[in-house]
């Protein structure tokens, strides 16, 4: 559309197509059907349990789905193992973040570039990732256990980076951290967005920051796509307000009441 930003008019890049996958007889995701174009950010809404982390699970190949398909750049990646889903482009930053407790700083960016032999290239990227994340370069030395939750969040991004992926998938990347951090947070991944291009698939409960990130939005209740559209239109859907950004049902009653007489003038 021609309102749309440029970054939703690339090529897709990921294409869900009907996917389900269960953990044992539980049932996580129901006929998932979604697109991601190069270059944009895209957001998965939902409440805990609605299926938003098996989603990137089964992209990333932790877990294989029953039934669909998922095409990364035109290849079907379903059911490959996940070390062949790095090598092909995609990074999983984990929620909880999972860094290497007992590794340095360093070490734990090194394990990021373990498929990559190019070492003055791994180098310049470490800098890189420094240049984004500065308590890193202060850090590097240390053992990563031993940082805050928002440093460990930051050293888990640019752990992932550091593969140098086209695809970078961010599983609640804003849980529980302070409002300041993640606003810190946020900015960087904007950044490293729009001067990288990297394409990213953000699922988030912070609906507020994930919809002010993204471009374009699915919402997910109970394993199944209820809603998608751009975010700017999202944040204008009367329930998206009352359910997700904490606006009671009279307030958007009353500020639609009062668009209509601002027109009205």
């Amino acid at each position: 559309m021609a309102d749309e930003p440029n970054r939703l008019s690339g090529d897709v890049i990921l294409r869900l197509s009907n996917i389900e996958a269960s953990y044992g007889p539980v049932q996580a995701i129901r006929g998932i059907s979604l697109e991601v174009r190069e270059g944009s950010i895209v957001t998965v809404l939902g409440a805990n349990g609605a299926g938003k982390t098996t989603i990137l699970k089964t992209i990333s190949g932790i877990i294989d789905p029953q039934k669909g398909g998922i095409w990364f750049d035109g290849d079907e990646i379903a059911r490959r193992d996940p070390d062949w889903v790095v090598r092909r482009g995609i990074s999983h930053v984990p929620e909880g973040r999972e860094v290497f407790p007992m590794l340095t700083v360093l070490d734990n960016l090194l394990m990021g570039a373990y498929t990559r032999r190019d070492r003055d290239a791994v180098q310049a990227d470490i800098d890189r990732m420094c240049g984004y994340f500065p308590i890193l370069a202060e850090r590097r030395h240390q053992e990563a256990g031993q940082l805050s939750g928002g440093q460990q969040q930051m050293l888990a991004i640019a752990r992932a980076l550091m593969s140098r992926p086209r695809l970078l998938l961010l599983d609640e990347p804003s849980l529980g951290l302070s409002p300041k951090l993640v606003g810190e947070i946020f900015a960087i991944i904007r950044r490293v967005n729009a001067e990288e291009g990297t394409t990213m698939l953000l699922v988030e409960q912070n609906a507020k920051t994930a919809l002010a990130t993204a471009d374009f939005g699915y919402v997910l209740e109970v394993g199944r796509i209820v809603m998608e559209d751009t975010c700017e239109r999202l944040m204008e859907k009367e329930d998206i307000k009352e359910f997700y950004l904490g606006i009671k049902a009279d307030a958007v009653r009353g500020e639609r009441r009062w668009k209509r007489k601002k027109q009205w003038r």
